[in-house]
């Protein structure tokens, strides 16, 4: 275990069990389907390879980023669409992938976005789901965990650009925030870059 994180919440096994458990669902709703995958960067991107992998679906790639927190920890801003897609989804079923759901804005902001663009539906799964934190009414259709109200880290979740690599999804302590020159612990969860879903 990483000497930052207070212990491991869901290990490299655990996920991958719940990846394909996910993906096996996503392959029965679009049974006959071929839906544009969107990755919201870059917090998901771990879990949106291994999700594709994982899936027989033939789906397409596109990738997407909302800044929320940039390197705080709490909401100082609406999100703002900063990448926006590669192709056009008018008429298609798109699939967004994200890391975590937390206060619900960013959820908002993309499914927003995609009904914008002309989606003809939009299915959302994420890896993990933090109901504690919500603060508008947005869910995930499908979410692989449900997670306490504490800052987790790793399988592409970041704090401060760190921790990303990490195999399994962890708990980090609060003297690590300091440590990095922070002038506080985080009371948010990183998503989109890893900040704030």
């Amino acid at each position: 275990m990483h000497p930052d994180c207070e212990r491991i919440l869901f290990t490299q096994e655990q996920i991958a069990a719940r990846v394909r458990a996910a993906a096996a669902w996503l392959d029965r709703r679009f049974a006959g389907r071929r839906p544009v995958a969107v990755c919201n960067l870059k917090g998901s991107v771990v879990f949106f390879c291994d999700l594709l992998r994982a899936m027989q679906t033939d789906a397409e790639m596109d990738f997407m980023a909302v800044s929320s927190y940039g390197n705080a920890t709490a909401a100082v801003c609406r999100p703002k669409i900063k990448k926006h897609l590669f192709s056009s989804v008018e008429g298609r079923d798109v699939l967004l992938v994200e890391d975590i759901v937390d206060t619900g804005h960013t959820l908002l902001t993309l499914r927003a976005f995609l009904r914008e663009r002309g989606a003809k539906s939009i299915t959302v799964v994420t890896l993990l789901d933090k109901p504690a934190r919500r603060e508008v009414p947005a869910e995930a259709d499908y979410a692989c965990f449900s997670v306490e109200d504490a800052f987790v880290v790793g399988y592409g979740l970041d704090y401060a650009e760190r921790y990303r690599n990490l195999p399994y999804i962890g708990v980090l302590k609060r003297e690590a925030c300091f440590a990095s020159g922070k002038d506080e612990a985080p009371a948010g969860q990183a998503g989109a870059d890893g900040f704030g879903s």
